[in-house]
């Protein structure tokens, strides 16, 4: 009966989901091209705020978990498991006010009203996975714009999705790199658990009821530590409470 459910549920999702991303398209154009950075920036949060009622549809809902007081005022290094294209809408609305910028692939900065342009403009990274050089290169140059700006970024270092919520071996070179160029900067964990659920029939129908849960881990000072045991650290910790 669920399933039954979740078909015309579906189309209702997609309709807004889409609808959303045609209408913000021209919005963060108008925004960015008159009046900057910051207008542009409230309008890819109030996007992913559309993006997240449209999930809502669905009877998705949000949970996340966050005992620390996470500072506005420097750059933070949010690194998180990766286990769908939904984790980024809560990402970006409930962590809104440290500025998160993404590690993306290059694939993305095209062809997706609303999300290409943001990565494109928004200050994110678009890197070639195949291409590790010129990928290093990039991340240092991302470091060296957190730096300056004190935003903060986001890093799935499994690299792609997982389609069953089991962890993937994570690619450290990424989070090495900012290591490296931030040095000042707090290491945030985030464990994200459930979004995978949404993809349990593929892409559709999505599956209904999903409680997508964010934990995030105490903040962890990048000086404080050998990188290599840090990178570490961080893996173990959101491996540790993805169920």
């Amino acid at each position: 009966m669920k399933k039954i459910f979740s078909y015309p549920l579906s189309v209702i999702f997609y309709f807004f989901f889409f609808l959303s991303m045609l209408v913000f398209h021209p919005i963060q154009w108008i925004c960015l091209k008159l009046s900057g950075y910051q207008a542009h920036k409230k309008s890819v949060d109030i996007f992913n705020w559309f993006l997240l009622r449209s999930l809502n549809i669905l009877g998705t809902t949000f949970t996340v978990e966050n005992e620390y007081d996470i500072p506005v005022n420097r750059t933070c290094i949010f690194v998180a498991n990766h286990q769908g294209m939904y984790d980024i809408p809560p990402i970006i609305w409930f962590f809104r006010k440290h500025h998160p910028k993404f590690v993306s692939k290059k694939e993305l900065g095209h062809g997706i009203p609303s999300i290409s342009y943001n990565l494109r403009h928004g200050g994110s990274v678009l890197i070639d996975r195949k291409n590790r050089r010129e990928s290093l290169l990039k991340m240092s140059q991302f470091g060296d714009y957190l730096k300056e700006t004190k935003r903060s970024a986001v890093i799935f270092p499994e690299g792609t999705r997982s389609r069953t919520g089991a962890p993937k071996e994570f690619r450290k070179n990424g989070m090495m790199m900012l290591f490296k160029k931030l040095p000042d900067a707090l290491v945030v964990p985030i464990t994200i658990n459930n979004s995978w659920k949404l993809f349990k029939h593929g892409n559709f129908p999505i599956d209904l009821g999903v409680n997508v849960r964010l934990k995030t881990h105490k903040p962890i000072e990048i000086g404080s530590m050998d990188p290599e045991a840090l990178a570490a650290l961080i893996e173990r910790t959101i491996i540790a409470d993805i169920k």
